[in-house]
């Protein structure tokens, strides 16, 4: 059933669409699950070329397996606020962090970033992540000087003074205009390329290509996340006779 696990014939129903060179959302439409359901079970499972049905399936049960005595008996999984099934949030989470892998990440850093977007906080501190995701202090620390240099976290101190990491909406805002920066210093030595190789030649015509069009791009996606930061993120606020009014920016 759609939200439940993977059965065996649904992964049969995988690897023939693997097989016939079926795109991701095309097999999880047939099989009535979101695509990222598709991609983790693929991913985790050698791939679009590798994967085996019988072999996935016996995968999966050896990881229930290993779950299940990880708490002592009678015990049950943390209660989740909002009446939350844990199960179902933590494959939520697992979900997320295949589509953060296939976008590029690491896999440590998609685990991180899965967790902190999970939870209603936003913002969790080193010994918080290294608990729930059951690894060293250290892949944290690492994973997250990794993610701050891409815009995809950002550091803070609460009240106790302990160093939180936290996601927020301007994070996204930031990661992208990060990208339009990293996008122009290309444009600026393609363009310098055109001098060195000679205007007009094959090799100068395409880096002046790629340069023309990362830099049409470039300002499209500058305008586009300065108006989507502004019109999303711009609180409502109340004036005294009872009208609304854009209030600050989130910070």
């Amino acid at each position: 059933m759609p939200g439940g696990r993977l059965t065996q014939q649904e992964r049969q129903q995988i690897a023939v669409g693997l097989a016939d060179g079926l795109a991701y959302a095309e097999i999880a439409r047939r099989l009535g699950r979101p695509t990222s359901t598709i991609t983790r079970e693929v991913t985790r499972n050698g791939g679009p070329t590798g994967y085996r049905a019988d072999l996935a399936h016996r995968a999966a049960e050896r990881r229930a397996q290993r779950r299940r005595p990880a708490a002592p008996p009678g015990a049950q999984a943390p209660a989740q606020p909002y009446g939350r099934d844990a199960e179902a949030v933590r494959d939520y989470q697992e979900s997320l962090t295949t589509v953060f892998m296939t976008s590029g990440l690491p896999k440590m850093m998609a685990r991180v970033l899965g967790c902190l977007y999970t939870t209603d906080t936003g913002s969790l501190t080193a010994s918080e992540l290294a608990r729930r995701l059951q690894v060293s202090p250290a892949s944290i620390s690492k994973a997250i000087t990794f993610l701050e240099s891409l815009d995809l976290v950002r550091r803070e101190r609460d009240e106790r003074r302990r160093e939180r990491y936290v996601v927020d909406d301007d994070l996204w805002y930031q990661s992208m205009i990060r990208s339009v920066r990293d996008n122009a210093q290309f444009i600026e030595t393609a363009r310098q390329g055109v001098g060195v190789l000679g205007p007009g030649t094959p090799a100068a015509n395409r880096l002046e290509n790629a340069a023309r069009f990362l830099d049409f791009v470039g300002e499209g996606l500058t305008r586009a996340a300065e108006q989507a930061r502004e019109i999303l993120y711009t609180k409502v606020e109340t004036t005294p006779d009872g009208t609304a009014e854009p209030g600050p920016e989130h910070a």
